[in-house]
């Protein structure tokens, strides 16, 4: 194995006969290179936006969420609150009811849903870190409503209007009769707005727990516990209690459950962008097809003189598997400084920004050991694919120098 890749790198690093067989085969190295800059950079992008969205997101989740399996609300008589509150790894929990709602402001109308949280919700969820202006406000003494950044666009709120009411319709579920009212209604005033970078921000809107029990002509029911765990806790320990605690009646959500059907398409997003971007280097590769197969026709002699002096054609074929191997991997190598490079400037410069109107001004990019891995077996295979014609070609190579 040896004395094949000493005559591959000589074969690779040595002085060809025609000067055009150095260039394109350098060519090729560039090719790889750029091509191997291009996937990392691809995926690197991908896991910023996917980094970026859900830390956004987990300042409107909880760590565990506990919804009901079917239907939507139950009383809080029937669940054992005391028995969650003393688990271990518990440290706040915070009860939330929701419903799709009809919302009028001074004229502008639009459906959304409003959410009742209580005042432990801010401290379960960091919600705090998500407020764009105001303040959240959640206890009783004053009806006050927080709204998604994209629903408080849609009906037009004017901040310095502190006295104009937001009002909530919910369509009444009993037979009110002839002269009875066919909504429920609740008004309130807008404290601020929060911005999470999703579709929340277009349709929440947030207000005290009570009141949203009394829209819906309930008393304290609950269509959500929110839980936060206490740092250092497994949180697996704490989903197995809770489902012995409640039973097979509620499903029980990590944080990444809660987004589970978002980051699942920003998943196959990624990897079809990086698909795209593989098929991209197998046209470059036909450039190392070609430099492999001109280094072939030129080492004829030389490799008729092997094979007279006892080499394989297994050997010989190794003998190019190996060249393309060793072009493959410079490539390789210089693709991965070539991408921490470009990682490096966008990560400190904002190398490439992205236009106003966003939450962030340039590309958000992540680098993760397990994608480098997969590149270089991306990159090896590819180039191994492109080896193997040439390979093939240099066994059929004849031992007599004549007939050659």
């Amino acid at each position: 194995m040896k004395l094949i890749l000493s005559i591959a790198s000589r074969y690779l690093f040595g002085k060809k006969t025609t000067n055009a067989i150095n260039i394109i085969t350098w060519i090729s190295v560039i090719g790889m290179s750029i091509g191997t800059a291009a996937l990392i950079l691809i995926l690197s992008v991908f896991n910023g936006f996917e980094s970026l969205l859900s830390g956004m997101l987990n300042t409107f989740n909880p760590d565990i969420k506990v919804t009901l399996v079917e239907g939507k609300h139950i009383s809080k008589d029937s669940v054992n609150i005391d028995l969650i509150k003393k688990l271990d790894g518990v440290e706040r929990i915070s009860f939330s009811i929701e419903e799709t709602s009809f919302f009028d402001y001074k004229g502008s109308q639009e459906v959304g849903i409003i959410k009742g949280v209580d005042e432990n919700f801010v401290y379960v969820t960091g919600l705090d870190s998500s407020i764009v202006s105001g303040k959240a406000n959640f206890n009783d003494e004053i009806d006050y409503a927080l709204l998604g950044s994209g629903m408080n666009t849609k009906l037009s709120i004017n901040p310095s209007d502190e006295y104009a009411i937001i009002t909530a319709y919910m369509p009444t579920k009993e037979d009110q009769g002839p002269l009875g009212k066919d909504f429920n209604t609740l008004q309130f005033y807008p404290s601020g707005t929060f911005s999470v970078g999703s579709d929340i921000d277009i349709q929440y809107v947030l207000v005290n727990f009570d009141l949203v029990n009394q829209l819906l002509k309930l008393e304290d029911h609950f269509s959500a516990i929110e839980i936060k765990v206490a740092p250092g806790t497994n949180e697996n320990d704490v989903i197995q209690s809770l489902e012995k605690i409640l039973g097979d009646k509620f499903m029980i959500k990590n944080r990444y459950q809660q987004d589970e059907g978002f980051l699942k398409i920003m998943n196959i997003e990624k990897w079809i962008s990086f698909m795209i971007a593989c098929l991209t280097l197998l046209i470059i590769a036909f450039n190392l097809v070609g430099s492999l197969w001109m280094i072939v026709l030129e080492k004829k002699k030389d490799i008729s003189i092997l094979m007279s002096m006892g080499l394989t054609k297994s050997s010989i074929r190794w003998i190019f598997l190996t060249l393309g191997f060793l072009i493959s991997v410079i490539g390789l190598v210089f693709g991965f400084i070539l991408s921490l490079i470009l990682y490096w400037m966008q990560k400190n410069y904002g190398l490439i920004s992205i236009p106003d109107g966003f939450l962030i001004d340039a590309y958000p990019i992540e680098l993760r050991f397990i994608d480098f891995i997969v590149v270089t077996l991306t990159v090896m295979i590819i180039g191994y694919m492109a080896s193997l014609l040439p390979s093939i070609r240099a066994g059929k190579v004849s031992a007599f120098v004549r007939q050659e």
